[in-house]
């Protein structure tokens, strides 16, 4: 894939930021008093693979004025080595705006994984286009790859035509477009024509279009297997049926991209990817993966994907290398990956889980 020269920013992502709140020792979120909070969106997710590994990462949001938890979030994205560009809002009294929180009970063995989402007067909604100087971010400054997803995308109207808009423009100045569907049926409610016509629209001007099967289906019409199912070694052959559907009806996407996921407990799994780059496919086969916490790992496969195109690696790599950040993540205790190094991540594809001394 070509990539823009002389950028100033080789990753870029609009995003919502909040703050994820998930019980101690995997416990269920009414049994417990202890938490760890962390700062998160599934954006800044995908990013953190590019900016702990040295990569310069931008980040367009918003904050609540004078919030303590936008400072929270503030350092937390220092900390991670992206520079954030945002509107300040005022909170407008108790019942203004605020950032979003989610409560998260990561699962244990047969009891499964479960996340609240608490986002009344969210002030990432209110992100529009007129917030930000897009020419100057795109045609002056530069960036390599924007990535969105359909998170930040079905916010609100107003979010769905800051993706839209940002999409527009990065088309215009050469700027590759990366798209995660990331469907949620909680933000689809009642907007179901309305949000496809959106995500047909910014999938179209996409080069790199990441989905699950659920995704595929839901946002964009596209016939595949079934969400869920057992034995998912033996249903690639229908993912890639599904992504060559999609191939028609996006012909300008250069890549296309999927997960495949079995969840034999909370805590095991079968994780692998498939990946087309023109009519070249690239699969890694489902492999038992064990989980801490599941949250952020498709996050983190798009995250290492994008990290090989980056750096100009060649096809093979890109996929194996979201694999392995996908795998490393749910061993985290944060739902974003925070390699120390590249070796690391390949010592996850290579299975070299003995001791280093």
């Amino acid at each position: 894939m070509e990539l823009k020269r002389d950028c100033k920013y080789d990753l870029l992502v609009p995003t919502s930021m909040g703050v994820r709140i998930t019980p101690f020792n995997n416990q269920p979120v009414h049994t417990t008093n202890l938490y760890i909070m962390q700062a998160t969106s599934a954006e800044t997710n995908v990013a953190s693979v590019s900016s702990y590994l040295g990569l310069s990462v931008k980040v367009l949001t918003a904050f609540v004025k004078g919030s303590p938890i936008a400072r929270f979030i503030k350092e937390n994205l220092r900390s991670r080595n992206m520079e954030f560009e945002a509107k300040e809002v005022e909170q407008g009294g108790p019942w203004g705006y605020r950032h979003q929180f989610n409560i998260a009970d990561t699962g244990y063995g047969v009891r499964g994984p479960k996340v609240w989402n608490d986002r009344t007067g969210e002030v990432g909604r209110t992100l529009k286009p007129e917030d930000f100087d897009l020419e100057r971010i795109f045609g002056k400054e530069g960036v390599k790859i924007v990535h969105m997803s359909g998170l930040i995308g079905a916010l609100s109207p107003d979010t769905g035509r800051f993706c839209l808009e940002i999409a527009s423009i990065a088309k215009k100045y050469g700027t590759k477009v990366s798209f995660d569907l990331n469907y949620r049926a909680s933000f689809w409610k009642n907007r179901e024509k309305e949000l496809r016509e959106e995500f047909t629209k910014i999938a179209s001007l996409a080069d790199i279009l990441v989905g699950n099967e659920e995704d595929f289906q839901l946002c964009l019409g596209i016939k595949g297997p079934e969400p869920g199912g057992k034995d998912i070694k033996g249903q690639i052959e229908s993912y890639k049926e599904m992504i060559e559907r999609a191939k028609t009806s996006f012909p300008d996407v250069e890549v296309f991209a999927t997960t495949l996921r079995e969840v034999l407990s909370a805590n095991h799994h079968l994780w692998g990817a498939i990946m087309s780059v023109g009519d070249k496919w690239y699969v890694v086969e489902p492999r038992e993966i064990f989980v801490l916490d599941r949250i952020g790992g498709g996050d983190a496969f798009v995250g290492g994907m994008l990290y090989g195109i980056l750096r100009g690696w060649e096809e093979e790599k890109w996929i194996q290398f979201g694999w392995a950040c996908g795998a490393y993540v749910v061993t985290l205790l944060t739902d974003y990956a925070q390699p120390l190094n590249e070796e690391e991540i390949w010592d996850v594809w290579e299975g070299r889980a003995r001791v280093k001394r």
